[in-house]
């Protein structure tokens, strides 16, 4: 069997991956800041470890757990992360931080732990949960999809100086997948909004940009078995885009003329009514 370590799985689709990948006879580590949020994952045979990706002494803990426990990591999926909405002029330095930390840092350090073992044994499958948001920028989410791009960014560069290791790099750019990222994105945003906002007079539309990726969402499952489906595949994709929008916003990002995309924009998030 091949163990999979996998981040962020207390809901969404960390929590669908680990269940789909130990249905299709993976060895799963499926980890979460809350222990409690994944204790039920153990009755179906998979592995559960408290991990917050931020803290670098407990990616190391993990890390060494997993190797003495069974000798090898065969692919590590990137997913824990979160989005902070709102405008980059009122978002404190230190929540901006925070988002990149997890969102881009966290994942890096924990190549950088894994890659050692991967060289080693010859082989390796590393996969950065991205997003479309990273490619077609949006107002009110602008730290987020930077995070998001930098990851990107990040994966190719990666993808290439890894390649005469063995060590294949997938970055996934889901659209909107069911989960508790738009309840968080609104509770964050509730926590960061100033009382005197530039954007006082929309502020609605705000917290309708926090909770956007619940509308009509693609479900976690079904996302999950078309991504497993995908890389049991001998050859698999670099890019893989799976769910609602995933494929519609990166061909707006490329085709629109970035004049006439900036307005409609403007327009969709209510911009041209502020002053």
């Amino acid at each position: 069997m091949k163990t999979v370590l996998i981040t962020g799985c207390s809901t969404g689709i960390g929590r669908a991956l680990s269940i789909s990948l130990c249905r299709h006879g993976f060895n799963v580590w499926a980890t979460a800041r809350n222990p409690e949020s994944i204790a039920d994952l153990k009755q179906s045979g998979i592995k559960t470890a408290v991990l917050d990706v931020t803290d670098s002494q407990q990616v190391d803990a993990l890390v060494d757990n997993i190797l003495a426990t069974d000798g090898r990591i065969d692919m590590l999926i990137n997913n824990a992360g979160y989005g902070a909405m709102g405008a980059i002029a009122e978002t404190p330095i230190a929540e901006i931080e925070r988002q990149f930390t997890t969102n881009t840092f966290a994942p890096v350090y924990l190549i950088q732990r894994v890659i050692p073992s991967m060289r080693k044994q010859g082989s390796g499958t590393l996969i950065n949960i991205g997003s479309v948001s990273g490619i077609l920028t949006s107002p009110f989410s602008g730290i987020y999809c930077a995070s998001k791009a930098a990851l990107h960014t990040l994966s190719e560069a990666l993808r290439i100086e890894l390649a005469p290791f063995g060590i294949d790099v997938i970055t996934v750019q889901p659209g909107a997948i069911q989960s508790s990222f738009g309840k968080t994105a609104t509770r964050e945003l509730e926590n960061i909004l100033p009382e005197n906002s530039l954007y006082q007079s929309i502020e609605e539309t705000l917290r309708r940009r926090a909770g956007a990726s619940q509308e009509r969402p693609t479900t976690a499952e079904a996302f999950s078995e078309k991504l497993v489906s995908i890389l049991l595949r001998k050859k698999k994709p670099a890019i893989i885009r799976i769910g609602r929008g995933s494929f519609v916003m990166p061909f707006i990002r490329q085709w629109l003329p970035q004049p006439l995309l900036q307005r409609l924009l403007s327009r969709l998030f209510n911009l041209n009514k502020v002053s």
